[in-house]
């Protein structure tokens, strides 16, 4: 085995950074044109162990720099100056990586180079050479403050500074609780953000069967009257179910100025939601069309309705609607959902009626959970609402590439649409 000199060096920068910025990844004082492996690895907030690695081989120089030099092989190839953070993976199959504790320590990211091809997912020999950083999923004066107002539950994040800011409704799916990693990153970005919970947390209902509309209002008339937002329109963003109810407030609810829906239906699917005396039309989830792979995960889409039966076109979300536009995000390897025919047939139906501003983004190559950039890909993974991990699709390159382009676009949209004025508060 070859061994390097003692002049090697392994260096990132920015040593600390927010979790959606990128870093430089350089190493020199390496012989010309020799293999090595450069491996991540961090532990998450319950000590799970993650980690990545790939092969490069050093210019004449005797430098690899990630910005420049393809990866040979290991979890990728190619030039991806983030490869490595892309490509995290569990040692235990099927975890997911997820902040749980925003305003806590932040991920702790090891860096290690190895003369050789180092091919164990914990390696007994010792690297030549380390480097470490630190990824914050929240910006310095960032507040959080805990949600319990009346029925509300959730966490409230105010960027630094007087206000008042544009507000935004943040949701999750499936997996229930309270999510916040999203919602810290937003309000480090500018964004007053509600992290809203609406079923498994605290004494909310432990399932998502029943749902009250009323409830998703009282959050946009809770976060519209903060006096740190501005209070003519909020905004939200949701994923999956979330991406369902974030389409359900801006059609019904006279506040949402401005919505993002991430791979989710245009019918409420699944569950029964209220608003008032109104009930709005259900599909049941088609259980018996459930597809299983041999790796023991479950293709979910085919849970889903053919919107081109005309019996179920007729319970599509009235998305002409909303007050303002709609930007519907989709991966086009979604195996959650069918999210890009979904996308067209609500796009379809707005403009029938008239109503032009809804967008669709779609990305080849992604699957169902697209988050912010420099997040992990995750293929494959538990789900409280399932017996076995869930197949979310894509393919690791396309996917994290969707997601360095579709942050930056859903920032844009939330600010060029969510009204900047303190007047006509509603």
């Amino acid at each position: 085995m070859y061994s390097c000199s003692a002049m090697v060096h392994l260096k990132v920068t920015p040593e600390s950074a927010l979790a959606d910025e990128p870093v430089k990844i350089k190493a020199w004082g390496l012989p010309s044109r020799q293999i090595v492996t450069i491996r991540a690895w961090l532990k998450d907030d319950r000590g799970e162990m993650f980690y990545s690695r790939a092969f490069y081989e050093s210019n004449d120089e005797g430098e690899v720099d990630l910005q420049q030099s393809p990866a040979t092989g290991g979890d990728f190839h190619g030039v991806h100056p983030m490869g490595l953070f892309w490509a995290l993976k569990p040692v235990t199959p099927h975890f997911r990586l997820l902040k749980r504790d925003v305003m806590g320590s932040p991920f702790e990211v090891h860096l290690e180079l190895y003369c050789h091809l180092e091919l164990n997912a914990m390696p007994e020999c010792s690297p030549e050479a380390t480097a470490s950083l630190r990824r914050w999923y929240v910006d310095p004066g960032v507040q959080r403050l805990q949600v319990q107002e009346g029925r509300l539950r959730g966490s409230l994040f105010i960027p630094p500074g007087e206000g008042p800011f544009r507000g935004v409704i943040d949701l999750y799916g499936g997996f229930g609780g309270l999510i916040e990693f999203r919602s810290s990153l937003l309000a480090s970005r500018g964004f007053a953000t509600l992290a809203l919970a609406y079923f498994a947390y605290e004494d909310l209902p432990k399932s998502f069967d029943f749902l009250d509309l009323k409830y998703f209002e009282e959050a946009a008339q809770f976060l519209s009257n903060h006096p740190k937002v501005y209070g003519s329109g909020v905004g939200v963003i949701g994923v999956s179910k979330g991406a369902e109810m974030a389409l359900a407030m801006a059609s019904y609810l006279p506040q949402i100025a401005a919505a993002v829906c991430i791979n989710g239906p245009v019918t409420i699917t699944g569950s029964t939601v209220s608003y008032g005396d109104l009930i709005l039309p259900e599909i049941p989830y088609q259980r018996e069309r459930m597809m299983f792979t041999q790796s023991g995960g479950s293709i979910m889409f085919r849970l889903y309705v053919d919107l081109t039966d005309p019996e179920h076109q007729a319970c599509m979300l009235p998305v002409e609607k909303a007050k303002g536009p709609i930007l519907f995000l989709v991966g086009e390897n979604d195996q959650s959902c069918d999210s890009l025919s979904y996308a067209r047939a609500s796009s379809a139906r707005a403009k029938e009626y008239g109503k032009m501003d809804v967008y669709i983004e779609s990305y080849p190559g992604a699957g169902h959970l697209l988050e912010p950039p420099c997040s992990p890909f995750c293929p494959l993974s538990r789900s409280p609402s399932s017996p076995i991990p869930m197949i979310w699709g894509g393919e690791l390159v396309a996917h994290c590439r969707a997601q360095e382009i579709s942050w930056p676009n859903i920032l844009d949209f939330l600010r060029k649409n969510i009204p900047c004025s303190k007047k006509n508060k509603l």
